[in-house]
């Protein structure tokens, strides 16, 4: 099934001589066996994936080029509630009464971050926000 003209052909067999991740030149690859006029079937037993790795690939490819190829990336915060910077600036309201060697509250500082993200939270993520900032218990038992 050819869905790529020979300019856009070409293009893709140039991406090929690039420095690319290795499973963005196997996507590109994958794309070009269908341009060959193999099927999806045959294109994944010569490639050693699965049929829906081909299938993903030949819709990303459709719908967004070249691009639409590259590898996401792994790793981040991807549940925040927060940026670290708006952390920061949270922290800042309760660093004056820390810094004058008053107990934190972790009551109060929960029930401040609860506010400002709109929904409960539970305190190990207040804790692992202290942690993250590098506040830390000084006091000794």
């Amino acid at each position: 099934m050819v869905k790529c003209g020979k300019a856009e052909v070409r293009r893709l067999q140039t991406a090929l001589r690039w420095k690319l991740p290795s499973t963005q030149r196997e996507r590109i690859q994958m794309v070009l066996l269908r341009e060959g006029g193999m099927t999806q079937p045959a294109i994944a037993a010569a490639m050693g994936v699965s049929l829906s790795t081909v299938n993903r690939a030949h819709m990303a490819y459709d719908d967004g080029g070249i691009k639409a190829l590259k590898p996401r990336a792994n790793g981040g915060r991807k549940r925040e509630n927060m940026t670290v910077a708006e952390e920061k600036t949270l922290l800042a309201r309760f660093a004056h009464a820390a810094g004058a060697g008053e107990l934190l509250n972790i009551h109060d500082l929960k029930t401040a971050y609860e506010k400002a993200i709109g929904h409960p939270t539970s305190d190990s993520t207040v804790y692992n926000l202290l942690h993250r900032h590098g506040w830390r218990n000084t006091t000794s038992h």
